[in-house]
């Protein structure tokens, strides 16, 4: 009988190490792997939609939220564009064409 107790007391200890030791080390360091999905290395190559445009300034919404976005070219209320850059609080956007995949548009800003 108390060997059977000491083996269930030995089976829950190691089972209580693997469970919160082992397990939560192996997803960490399989999760530093992966490409941040936020900030700004997260939102180079989203596609936003323009919702004011006055020259080539405006406002562009991203991810629920307006951002002040600055491009060489002028843009059209409600077209779509492509984020290139981030400095500070300000989107380096450029037009999204209809016409280029965006698999083909991501490639270029990877290179």
């Amino acid at each position: 009988m108390k060997t059977a107790i000491i083996a269930l007391i030995i089976g829950f200890v190691i089972f209580e190490l693997i469970e919160h030791l082992l397990l939560p080390l192996f997803f960490s360091i399989k999760r530093r792997k992966n490409k941040s999905v936020c900030g700004v290395s997260g939102m180079i190559g989203k596609v936003v939609e323009v919702k004011k445009w006055k020259k080539n300034k405006g406002q562009v919404f991203v991810n629920g939220e307006l951002w002040s976005a600055v491009c060489d070219r002028p843009m059209e209320p409600r077209s779509k564009a492509l984020i290139q850059n981030v400095k500070g609080l300000t989107l380096k956007v450029e037009p999204l064409v209809d016409h280029v995949p965006l698999k083909r548009l991501k490639a270029n800003i990877e290179e």
